[in-house]
């Protein structure tokens, strides 16, 4: 199970990620109360979880120079971005994010074959688009998806609902932030280790 902290702001917050064995350090640098400079990013505890960048609405060369400064690994493309985009950002380390809740299943199974060449992850949130929601998917609609590539479950997941939501959805990975908090950018370090541990202990078994 892939584990993703999103929304991360304070240095303390990411050695905490750290510790847990979270796999993806999320950063934001498109419009959100979370929103962080590069060079802050780039300032950040280094250990083996992989740095992701959060962008919307910035063009290649933007989000390029910007992994640069912030010493990304991955790219996580929340704005509706196309297969060109991705193609140039480079398909090795794009998250390509996907909202079911505004496409008929079958579109969603379209775009995920479309997408996946040019893409590493999905990352499927709720909304209809922009910015992560804090809301929960209607996870029962996902349970027999299978997408061509890994994929994160993303929103309002938290210790309260996370088993639940693993269970009905069987996703390869899960992307937490809001219900983290205790402020936006405010980690709350005893939920952010609860989630961790529920999602690092649930085993393929126990997802079906």
């Amino acid at each position: 199970m892939l584990c993703k902290v999103c929304g991360l702001t304070r240095a303390e917050d990411v050695a905490v990620c750290h510790a847990m064995g979270v796999d993806f350090t999320g950063f934001i640098f498109a419009r959100s109360p979370r929103a962080v400079d590069p060079r802050h990013v780039s300032g950040m505890p280094t250990g083996a979880a992989l740095r992701v960048g959060v962008f919307a609405g910035m063009d290649v060369d933007d989000v390029c120079e910007t992994a640069r400064l912030a010493r990304l690994d991955i790219i996580q493309l929340h704005g509706g971005e196309e297969v060109a985009f991705c193609r140039a950002v480079g398909p090795e380390r794009v998250i390509k994010v996907l909202w079911p809740e505004r496409l008929t299943p079958q579109i969603l199974a379209m775009e995920l074959e479309r997408f996946a060449p040019v893409c590493a992850y999905f990352l499927l949130d709720a909304g209809h688009g922009g910015g992560g929601s804090g809301r929960n998917l209607p996870w029962e609609a996902l349970s027999g998806i299978k997408p061509p590539k890994p994929w994160l479950l993303a929103g309002g997941l938290g210790p309260d609902n996370l088993a639940l939501a693993l269970a009905t959805c069987k996703p390869g990975g899960v992307d937490l932030n809001s219900a983290l908090e205790s402020a936006p950018g405010v980690k709350d370090h005893n939920r952010l280790r609860q989630a961790v541990v529920l999602a690092k202990t649930c085993t393929p078994e126990k997802r079906s």
